[in-house]
């Protein structure tokens, strides 16, 4: 019903962007290799060996590469003393530095081992992800240069929006320049139905498109909802952080016939699950259209990596999810898995997509890459998922992602905390405002399956002596994100 309903609205939309002369289209530029050089797309059509997508069945020493990082003397004691920096610490290691006993030289760097970064599987580092980038980019450089709707949208790009719609179970794909674009370029089409409909070319305040978002969503989708907000076209209504009683509250309370429901799907500061079955019924009661944002779950959860809708087994239910090629792709990007005609209505009124420099071809090779080997190398999922059990034996605490937002409280008690794990040898910042509310300052922890369980002793060790396990808080609800 929902989608019937809403496949009816974007139909008239797009047949008024016809009227107007203003549907965009996207017209793939091909790249021709010769026989030692063939695209990737070329290979996997007619079966060929592929010797550049090797998969392996366990840990590697490039996969320690992606949690072990060095960082120098200087910007550490700028860590541990709180001060600013715009980054220009990074390339003195062979330069003049001042300390205590006066300036010195060849400064040294300290090794650590990184629990705060999102590459979940540690695919940044693979192999067959830096060969194919390497392969794409010796034979077109970086690729013709313009937006997707000018000159940049090659054979690469279409191959890689084809893997990720077979990925999400849905029948297309539009390719993003990150993900804060794609949940931008979303907001925005969004709003645009409305005025598209509109009797009167702005839309009233029951012809506008209502957006219901949790509280806790991600900045990307509250800024795309505000601007959406600003041009007269969607009016926004928070619910309380994954409170389905307070949603359908809302939902019975509004009389605006176009209405959309946005959410994380795991939530990245808090690490928790949006209630997705409750979503999914809510959906058949009220008819409303049901977008996720599964920049953390995609690749990590699902027996086929194909995040937390496949995990809660309501990929059906899921009208558009918005996906990141940034965290457990190990590149980067964002992307939109829709059907054909919404993807045809966001590329004609998504200005995030529509005005934004495309992908680079050996980024949109190497992402393809990664989709490849995630699905393949299933391994890496159960690692994580194993890491994600040992944090719970040690701790004590009834963590349920690899996301672990420790909340401590105050800042001064994070920044303690972040200081003693930096001293311990661990890279873990602390999550302060306007990141988090107030008050729920915490440490953000994040797993990877290139992680080890001697790797989560020491790191649980050196937790230890900083915070205690008994008192502690996993996630904080009582934060909202205003619209």
């Amino acid at each position: 019903m929902a989608m019937r309903l809403w496949d009816h609205y974007v139909e008239e939309a797009l047949s008024k962007l016809e009227s107007l002369k203003l549907l965009r289209s996207l017209r793939p530029i091909h790249l021709p290799s010769d026989e030692s050089q063939r695209p990737i797309e070329f290979e996997l059509k007619n079966g060929l060996n592929l010797d550049g997508f090797e998969v392996f069945d366990g840990l590697r020493q490039w996969d320690r590469a992606s949690v072990e990082v060095e960082i120098a003397e200087s910007t550490f004691q700028r860590w541990v003393r709180d001060v600013p920096s715009s980054g220009d610490d990074a390339d003195r290691g062979n330069q003049e530095i001042e300390n205590e006993a006066g300036p010195c030289y060849n400064q040294k760097f300290r090794k650590l081992l990184l629990f705060s970064g999102n590459d979940y599987l540690g695919l940044s580092t693979h192999p067959t992800i830096s060969k194919a980038a390497a392969k794409a980019a010796l034979a077109h450089g970086m690729g013709p240069k313009g937006s997707a709707l000018i000159c940049g949208y090659t054979n690469y790009h279409r191959l890689l929006e084809s893997c990720l719609a077979d990925l999400k179970n849905k029948e297309d794909c539009l390719l993003c320049p990150t993900g804060f674009a794609a949940n931008m370029a979303l907001m925005t089409t969004l709003g645009s139905v409305g005025a598209l409909l509109a009797a009167g070319g702005k839309p009233l305040k029951d012809e506008r498109v209502a957006i219901f978002s949790d509280a806790l969503n991600h900045a990307s989708i509250i800024d795309g909802i505000r601007l959406a907000e600003r041009q007269g076209n969607a009016e926004a209504f928070v619910y309380r952080h994954c409170d389905m009683s307070h949603l359908d509250a809302l939902l019975l309370s509004c009389t605006v016939k176009k209405k959309v429901v946005v959410t994380d799907s795991l939530f990245s500061m808090d690490g928790d699950f949006a209630p997705m079955s409750e979503l999914a019924k809510l959906r058949k009661s009220h008819g409303f259209l049901l977008v996720i944002d599964d920049a953390h779950g995609t690749f990590v959860c699902g027996n086929n990596g194909g995040g937390v809708a496949e995990e809660f087994n309501c990929e059906s239910d899921v009208d558009i999810c918005i996906g990141t090629l940034s965290k457990a792709a190990g590149c980067h990007g964002g992307f939109i898995a829709c059907s054909k005609r919404w993807k045809q209505l966001i590329q004609s009124r998504g200005r995030s997509f529509i005005f934004s420099t495309s992908t680079p071809v050996p980024i949109a090779a190497a992402a393809h890459a990664a989709v490849i080997v995630a699905k393949k190398e299933t391994w890496r999922r159960r690692a994580i998922w194993n890491r994600v059990r040992d944090f719970q034996v040690l701790t004590g605490l009834p963590v349920t992602s690899h996301i672990i937002s420790l909340v401590v409280g105050s800042e001064e008690k994070a920044l303690q905390a972040s200081w003693h794990l930096l001293q311990s040898g661990f890279h873990v910042t602390a999550i302060r405002p306007p990141t988090v509310p107030p008050n729920s300052c915490r440490l953000r922890v994040t797993l990877s399956a290139a992680h080890t369980l001697d790797d989560l002793k020491k790191l649980t060790a050196a937790l230890s002596e900083c915070i205690n396990f008994r008192d502690m808080r996993i996630q904080s609800t009582n934060g909202c994100a205003r619209l």
